[in-house]
């Protein structure tokens, strides 16, 4: 779903991050504004598309999280020749998805961590900004796995802990106890998990800056994105403005008072070896 694409956001940890329902109706929600304020998404896409081999010539490709199928239309568009389809867990962005492309895509509902596809079917799976939703990250890798043919090539993105942290502090001072910001798997854990389940994959990682023009800037773009906090100790009712204020009184500002937002990205390669 999503490079600076996706901020498809915020991810998982040890208690996970809503039901895959309210995850589903979040995005598809958004699917109308998620295009324009995916800056993240889409940077992190981008990277990893230039990182898949040149020789590479997939006649099978799976954008797994294709959201609005922004990388979806790219891959169709870098790979003629190759038969595509976008799967998403939500049925609005694949609305929107299959509104915005030619109709020699596919487009398939289906959750990452049980796909409705034949082992060994697919040569490329590309998922961006996507894994980081789901509370069993395991079994959308061991599914990635099984799909993908021998010699075919895996690329996930995904957000890592310290992502929105001066976001995170800003809310701590506001409202002391109360989360605000989801969590994220921490950059150990998830080299052990993916070491573990992928043997010989590689790991990239770098920290993406994002300036805005105010904390509540930085609010308006997630909520675009569909990536508001979703963990389920989130409050039920509408956070009062007093608070909301004193977030933005707290969050550190430049002299000419633009706001950053840090992103911790991290792009996994892999190759299913024949063995």
């Amino acid at each position: 779903m999503s490079a600076y694409s996706d901020l498809t956001a915020i991810t998982r940890a040890e208690g996970g991050t809503g039901s895959k329902a309210c995850i589903a109706q979040g995005f598809g929600g958004a699917s109308q504004t998620y295009d324009s304020a995916s800056r993240l998404q889409k940077a992190m896409g981008d990277t990893m598309l230039a990182n898949i081999p040149e020789n590479l010539k997939p006649a099978t490709i799976l954008d797994l999280g294709c959201g609005t199928g922004w990388f979806t239309r790219k891959l169709a568009s870098q790979y003629p020749n190759a038969a595509i389809t976008g799967a998403d867990l939500a049925p609005g962005m694949l609305q929107q998805a299959k509104a915005c492309s030619s109709e020699t895509i596919r487009w398939l509902n289906a959750d990452a961590e049980q796909l409705p596809l034949p082992d060994n079917s697919t040569d490329l799976i590309y998922s961006n900004l996507m894994i980081q939703w789901s509370t069993r990250p395991e079994a959308v890798l061991a599914e990635c796995q099984r799909i993908l043919k021998p010699g075919g090539i895996l690329a996930i993105s995904t957000l890592l802990e310290g992502t929105l942290e001066e976001l995170k502090q800003a809310w701590a001072y506001a409202d002391p106890g109360q989360p605000h910001v989801n969590r994220f798997t921490r950059y150990a854990d998830w080299k052990r998990l993916t070491g573990q389940q992928l043997p010989g994959s590689t790991l990239d990682t770098a920290t993406l800056a994002l300036p805005y023009d105010s904390p509540m800037a930085l609010n308006r773009e997630l909520k675009h994105l569909g990536a508001v906090f979703k963990g389920e100790e989130r409050r039920r009712t509408i956070t009062a403005p007093g608070r909301f204020k004193a977030m933005c009184a707290a969050y550190p500002s430049t002299e000419d008072g633009l706001v950053f937002a840090s992103y911790h990205a991290g792009w996994l390669y892999w190759t299913k070896t024949s063995r």
